[in-house]
């Protein structure tokens, strides 16, 4: 039996891309344990993978800054001995933990994060634009390099959830259509302009036999989905009412969901749920598009500057933000009832 411990520690969506490449090296060798170490989130989906262990990092308390590496190698060792230590994240935290492990007899591999052929993806002169590998076969290129032969077949870790008395006390039964719409991401060249995501929920809530449900985290985003869940009928706002795991439930039975390129995106592709799926600075060639999403359900305007970032993260260079501007409200509706529900 082979003893993996994997290493990812954020952010939840490259977390949630690990899935189908653990899942499918699991399906192939039954035998493997694997300890996941993560943050608190991954545990929602984690636990639906059989022979996972997850091992939850305090990267705030005990684990936080230099010397808690040195903790958590520690309380990692406690475990046991690992036959594999795979860095799924390669950043400086983990590339010292898995210099510590070097110490332990422990076989060491790591992700080969494409950074040059990303760079090139995004420069604005001399731009190379092609699709690149994808974020899941990357993790997968690092369980082969530790002597692993699979093919990635995950499909999803469930469909249409049921859903308990506690989801069912704010969604009601489900009699209708139900349209999700998570409109935030971590940066501002990934999000919809608000106003425009705001025409687009007037328009999807007006049309007959349609329930919205409204996705985000954090109080600013609560406030702006609450606002909108008053304005707007047949709209209801999950923010900070559902853990992960029930909200993957909820994703689960939706017919549809709108995100940006964002983790929402990612839980969808979890639990079969078709995406439409909006892009501005970033691009699907980038390889962080949702796992077995259908390409042409990607709304994205083509200009010479896209892709600009990889993470949606630089301010842009037209200082416009056109790649998401010139998207309307209409173009997204039309995409979901012209293509998706019909």
């Amino acid at each position: 039996m082979k003893k993996i411990l994997v290493i990812r520690l954020s952010a939840i969506g490259d977390v949630a891309m690990t899935v189908p490449a653990v899942w499918s090296l699991l399906k192939a060798y039954p035998d493997a344990e694997i300890t996941f170490v993560s943050q608190k989130f991954a545990g929602g989906f984690l636990k639906h993978i059989p022979a996972v262990y997850h091992y939850e990092v305090d990267l705030k308390g005990r684990h936080k800054g230099f010397f808690g590496i040195f903790r958590l190698y520690s309380d990692l060792k406690k475990i046991g001995k690992f036959d594999i230590v795979a860095d799924l994240h390669d950043v400086i935290r983990t590339k010292i933990l898995r210099f510590l492990f070097f110490f332990s007899s422990s076989k060491i591999v790591t992700i080969d994060k494409g950074r040059a052929e990303k760079y090139n993806l995004t420069k604005i002169d001399g731009k190379v634009l092609k699709q690149l590998p994808t974020t899941v076969s990357r993790y997968a290129d690092v369980f082969y390099k530790a002597g692993f032969k699979f093919e990635v077949e995950f499909d999803y870790l469930f469909t249409k959830s049921p859903l308990n008395e506690k989801i069912l006390s704010i969604t009601g039964i489900r009699e209708n259509h139900w349209i999700g719409i998570a409109p935030f991401a971590k940066h501002k060249g990934k999000i919809y302009p608000l106003d425009k995501m705001e025409k687009v929920v007037e328009l999807l809530s007006v049309r007959p036999n349609v329930k919205i449900f409204l996705f985000g985290g954090g109080a600013e985003e609560k406030a702006i989905l609450e606002s909108w869940e008053k304005r707007f009928n047949n709209t209801i706002s999950l923010a900070g009412k559902l853990n992960i795991e029930d909200e993957l439930k909820v994703i689960s039975n939706l017919e549809v969901l709108l995100s940006m390129d964002s983790a929402n995106m990612h839980f969808a592709s979890l639990v079969n749920t078709t995406v439409v799926s909006v892009w501005g600075a970033t691009h699907p060639f980038a390889g962080f598009y949702g796992w077995k999403q259908n390409p042409t359900h990607a709304l994205q305007i083509n200009l010479p500057c896209r892709p600009c970032s990889i993470y949606g993260n630089k301010a842009c260079f037209r200082k416009d933000y056109a790649c998401l501007n010139l998207i309307l409200p209409e173009d997204i509706v039309g995409k979901i009832f012209g293509e998706i529900i019909t």
